[in-house]
Parts: structure tokens; sequence; C-alpha cells
């Protein structure tokens, strides 16, 4: 083709390679991988600006109501910092063994092990071996809980994510005991559609529940103007994009989101890495200057520190 043009909403999801990808194909040879890696952020900033054009939702919908943004903190139990200690040794030694081998079995080991330490800070019955504890109290459930009660009470309507469905399942019990009514919405829904419909009515239920892989993206939500993300992951565009379900044009209520967290737990290292991903973007498609560097070892092992 003569002409080529790319369209992304997120150019930068996980690293400069996805905006190398995406160049490849549009402007082929204008910025190598080689480039990502040796040029400082400025220098590659003034690489691919002429090729970009860039706008935010601020400038294509100014009339859309604010987002406020909020970090909600429980603190575990005894029974869960207990279980979650040991988990936090075992994985730690996991991934000292990954970064001595380096293999991919050592690997996926390491990120089983990771994997399983997020769960335990939702509930310990979402770890292999631990579903015995499902009727153990779980300081997040908890206060995700206690916080729709409170929307609820104050006239509001909320979306709750989890990348876990197996959550999902412990909160509708949860949900019954309070008197809220629920919908939900993931991987095994068939009829997307009716489930917006009816959330989307004026009387509809004040919770929706989502998995994060098929509720993240593709929906019209605006009838919820909380959001909720249980478990942090560690790529803020992807949560971006699940709250933006509530966040687009057609709101006309300020939308509050909230990142439940457990504290020192491996959660908020979670946060420190998305913010350093922001970081990466604002370095390249944004104003800011500075230099890239990748994720190191030490890094990845100070998530357990």
């Amino acid at each position: 083709g003569r002409f080529r043009i790319a369209l992304s909403g997120t150019p930068i999801e996980n690293s400069v390679d996805d905006l190398v990808s995406i160049l490849s194909f549009a402007c082929p040879g204008a910025v190598t991988r080689e480039d990502a890696k040796e040029l400082e952020a400025s220098a590659l900033k003034r690489r691919v600006r002429p090729l970009i054009l860039r706008r935010l939702k601020r400038d294509v919908a100014p009339e859309l109501p604010p987002r406020t943004e909020s970090v909600l903190r429980c603190t575990l139990g005894a029974a869960e910092r207990e279980a979650y200690s040991a988990l936090a040794q075992a994985t730690q030694s996991e991934v000292a063994q990954w970064m001595q081998n380096r293999t991919g079995q050592a690997a996926l080991h390491a990120l089983e092990s990771i994997l399983r330490l997020r769960q335990a800070c939702n509930h310990l019955a979402l770890v292999p071996g631990l579903q015995a504890a499902r009727e153990e109290p779980s300081a997040k459930l908890s206060l995700l809980i206690e916080q729709l009660e409170a929307a609820h009470a104050n006239g509001h309507r909320a979306l709750v994510f989890s990348q876990w469905t197996s959550f999902l399942n412990l909160v509708e019990p949860e949900l019954v005991k309070s008197g809220l009514g629920f919908l939900r919405l993931d991987g095994s829904t068939r009829d997307r559609e009716a489930v917006v419909r009816e959330f989307q009515d004026p009387n509809g239920p004040p919770v929706l529940l989502l998995s994060l892989k098929a509720g993240g993206t593709g929906l019209t939500l605006t009838a919820a103007d909380y959001v909720y993300i249980v478990d942090p992951w560690w790529n803020p565009a992807v949560e971006a994009q699940a709250a933006d379900r509530a966040h687009r044009i057609g709101q006309d209520k300020s939308v509050f989101i909230y990142r439940l967290v457990a504290e020192d737990t491996i959660e908020e290292k979670v946060l420190a890495l998305q913010d350093h991903k922001r970081a990466l973007v604002a370095d390249i498609l944004g104003e800011n200057g500075g230099k890239m560097d990748a994720l190191e070892p030490s890094e990845i092992l100070a998530l357990l520190s």
C-alpha cells in the first residue's frame, strides 16, 4: 500500500516495543527496537512525534464529567497474614531460582507463585490447597461489600471488576445477604447485550460484577458512576480501559474509581509498577523527558520485598 495508517487506543501498553511494532507497519524503518533501547526518551519522542496524531479523551469529549481515582486499603486479618507470609517466603525462593537459572520452566514457576500471592490478597480460598478457607473472613471482600452498601444507600450504581471469576463467585452470596441486586458478565455470559441493557435500565440493579478480561473493553455502562477494581493489575492501561466503561460519552455524573489494595502486600508494589509504566508512556508520548529504563531483575525481586 502507498498509504498506511494504524489506529490504537494504547500505543504503549506494556513497553516501547508496542509502539515500535505499530510503526513498523505504518512507517517501516522509522524506529527500530535498537533505537528504542538506545535512545533517551526525549530523543525517541522527537523521532516519533511527526508520525503520531494523538487525541486524549478530554480533547474529543470535553463535556464529560470529571473522574476521580482513589486507593482503598484494607488490613489482612491474622489468618490471612499468616498464610500470606508463608506464601511470600516460598515465592521469594521461586523468584530467586528464576533469577539464577533464567529457564522457561523456572520463570513459569515464579509467575505462578506471584499469582498465588496476589490471589491471597483477595481471599485465601482462591489459592490452590486453601479452598477450605472459603468460610474464613476476607478483609478485601468485607471492604468491598461495605463500600457497595454505602454507595447504594447514597443512590450510586457500581461496576466491580476482578481478574478471577472465582472471586466473583464469593462476592455473589455476600451481595445476596446484603439485599443488593446484581448482574454478572464474564467469559461464560452468552447474551452480553441483554446484561448491558438490563443494567443500563434506570430500574436496573445497583451492582454489575465483571471479569476484567470479558468486561474490560467494548461496553458502555454509563448507568454506573462508581467503579471498583478489586485486584490491581500490572498494566494500568488495562485498568483504565475497564474504568472507561463508565466514563464514556453519555455519562452525566462524576465517576469515582476505587482500587482495593491489601496493605503491606505485593499489591502495593503493583501500584508502584503501574506508576513506572505510566511514566514510560508519558516520557514517549507526553511532555516529560528522561531516560528509558527497563525493569531489572532486582526490581522484580523488589515486588516481594
